[in-house]
């Protein structure tokens, strides 16, 4: 065995909250809502329907996803 790999043992990577939460065995769907609700999450997309370089329907979705105590400061 190596004498360095004694001493410096290789270091773990750190995980994000959600990664740890989805890889706990208990971890369910009411732990990733509630972590989900206390950080907040925002998507935005856009959908682009054509036919023959003619753009037909133009859609676009914007929310945020998060408790209402963490939008209106009080």
């Amino acid at each position: 065995m190596n004498a360095s790999a004694v001493k410096n043992p290789p270091k773990k990577k750190q995980l994000s909250k959600a990664q740890q939460i989805l890889n706990e065995a208990d971890a369910s769907l009411l732990d990733l809502v509630d972590h989900v609700l206390n950080k907040g999450v925002f998507i935005d997309g856009e959908v682009l329907l054509g036919l023959a370089n003619v753009d037909l329907v133009y859609l676009r979705l914007s929310a945020l996803l998060c408790a209402a105590d963490r939008v209106a400061k009080t």
